[in-house]
């Protein structure tokens, strides 16, 4: 008859005593990762900060570019102007709009560096 070896029982001790846990205060890194209210409150300023600087940027865009269409409806003769054998509508399409767009875009990718650059030096701490 083979004998069977004995089983393998674990034993663990409870933790005992009432020690209070010291809590070592988390970076603010952390506090993102781990997704707590200070965290998200972290994360949720750079987004309202983003947000308001992207609706900006719209707004600023609408105002442009949005208005040439009342001005050229507004002042018809404007509009039968002919520009380089263009009319001027065109033009100003051409060679005024398209620039005012990658301006915008140049400086909303700056200023979006800048803020995401002034919250990594708020994360990452002195």
């Amino acid at each position: 008859m083979s004998e069977q070896p004995p089983e393998r029982v674990r034993v663990t001790s409870p933790r005992t005593g009432d020690r209070a846990r010291r809590r070592t205060p988390l970076s603010a890194a952390t506090e993102i990762d781990a997704q707590t209210e200070v965290g998200l409150l972290f994360l949720g300023s750079l987004l309202r900060t983003q947000l308001r600087l992207a609706l900006g940027v719209l707004l600023l865009l609408v105002l442009t570019v949005g208005s040439l269409p009342v001005l050229f409806g507004v002042f018809p003769d404007v509009a039968a102007v002919r520009v380089l054998g263009m009319p001027l509508a065109w033009v100003v399409l051409a060679f005024g709009v398209y620039p005012l767009l990658l301006l915008l875009g140049v400086l909303f990718v700056r200023r979006a560096e800048r803020n995401e650059d002034a919250f990594a030096d708020v994360i990452e701490g002195p």
